[in-house]
């Protein structure tokens, strides 16, 4: 199962838009920037990292390249059977699920941005990384502090980020390092977030909450607060309020992802900082961070083969399948059905393909495939390919229930060798 995952503020990069420019998905960037009444396409590609680093920036790019980001990722085919998103990536993992338009995503991100700035600028914090240290510890540093710091991210074991005061953090960092803590980084922000220290910020940002529509989501999301999935719409208001003063969950959220049998998860946007904390905490889940369009084709390759992943073969055991090859995922859960024209294919269809394009529905077994023929159903849901190729062998049988983001069909693309 694919899990989609999306970063926090932190993550952003001047210039961060311009490997986007010409890719089709960079539309999103245009149309997030009509809703906001702004041109965002600006912040992603012209402006400094001054800029970029005030609060309500900051979240506002973030938000909107993982948006470019996941488009793409959808033009390819891939769909998650799970998302989450650290702090401010949680909107983006709604937007994703289909629980939030991107019109009241945007709107939200815009108003949590300016709230959170102003509940800084009123009163000025900070916040550190504590790297070796067990969760208990650091709570207790912070405990022992005796001063306004309080545990804001459990982000991987031996990772946990503090939030307070100057003083607090000051306080907190000495005792951490005396109950074991190997390094403090300090994060070059101003605001104590995820604390209570934001509670100015959540009664402003709960009005806001209360004048959008959310659905319930089309696939899981897991939430920050309490690391559980949540499929009622209802839910998710007073969860994103909480989460303004409560910490980050997100070692449990990967926990949670790999529970629900997630085998690879993807980073949408920029930077790559989600990926390292999944080796962290779930070691035999796959990481693949997705920041840039050269990324789309080292997706596609962790999919549909190289060393770390190969389908199963008639005999139960794994094939190997090279770079030129590629696997088609199913969009839905649900029983699968091969298309009537392509049922009768062996896997001896590769050494006696014709040349000819495929012709879509009316394909024959052993032509090719053009983008878009359909090569089953999932339910009632089309299984269509995004690659031109050969169908080499069905990696689901007719009849087998499927989850979303399962292979169902191997293909070796145009012009790849035998």
């Amino acid at each position: 199962m694919l899990a989609f995952t999306f970063p926090g503020q932190g993550s952003q990069r001047s210039g961060m838009g311009h490997a986007w420019v010409d890719h089709p998905s960079w539309e999103v960037a245009a149309e997030a920037s009509e809703i906001a009444g702004r041109d965002l396409t600006a912040l992603l590609l012209d402006a400094p990292m001054e800029e970029l680093t005030r609060t309500a920036n900051a979240q506002l790019a973030t938000f909107v390249m993982s948006l470019v980001v996941l488009d793409a990722v959808e033009r390819l085919g891939l769909t998650p059977g799970a998302c989450a998103g650290h702090s401010l990536g949680e909107y983006t993992a709604l937007v994703a699920s289909g629980a939030l338009s991107l019109s009241d995503g945007t709107s939200l991100v815009i108003e949590r941005g300016d709230a959170m700035q102003e509940a800084a600028d009123a009163r000025p914090g900070t916040m550190a990384a504590l790297i070796g240290i067990a969760d208990d510890d650091a709570e207790a540093a912070c405990q022992l502090a005796e001063s306004d710091v309080w545990v804001a991210n459990f982000n991987a074991p031996g990772q946990v980020v503090i939030a307070g005061t100057e003083e607090g953090i000051a306080l907190a960092t000495r005792h951490a390092k005396e109950l074991g803590a190997r390094k403090v980084l300090p994060i070059p922000v101003s605001g104590a977030f995820h604390t209570p220290m934001m509670l100015p910020a959540r009664t402003r940002l709960r009005e806001r909450l209360e004048s959008v529509t959310f659905h319930a989501p089309e696939v899981p999301v897991v939430a920050n607060v309490d690391a559980r999935v949540h499929t009622d719409a209802a839910d998710w208001p007073g969860l994103l309020s909480a989460q303004l003063c409560s910490p980050v969950r997100w070692k449990h959220t990967l926990e949670v992802l790999s529970g629900r049998g997630a085998t690879l998860i993807i980073e949408l946007g920029p930077g790559g900082v989600l990926t390292g904390m999944v080796r962290r905490a779930t070691p035999d889940v796959r990481g693949v961070p997705v920041a840039a369009p050269d990324d789309l084709d080292k997706l596609m390759d962790t999919l549909s083969g190289g060393d770390e992943w190969s389908p199963p073969g008639p005999d139960g055991q794994g094939e190997h399948l090279y770079t030129s090859e590629r696997v088609v995922v199913s969009p839905a859960p649900g029983v699968f059905e091969p298309a009537v024209q392509l049922a009768a294919l062996e896997s001896t269809a590769l050494a006696e393909a014709t040349a000819a394009p495929g012709s879509g529905e009316g394909a024959e077994p052993g032509s090719l495939l053009a983008v878009g023929d359909q090569v089953g159903t999932v339910g009632l849901t089309e299984v269509r390919t995004p690659f031109d190729g050969i169908l080499v062998r069905w990696l689901a049988v007719r009849g087998e229930r499927v989850v979303e983001g399962q292979p169902v069909a191997w293909i070796r693309t145009k012009g790849a060798g035998s």
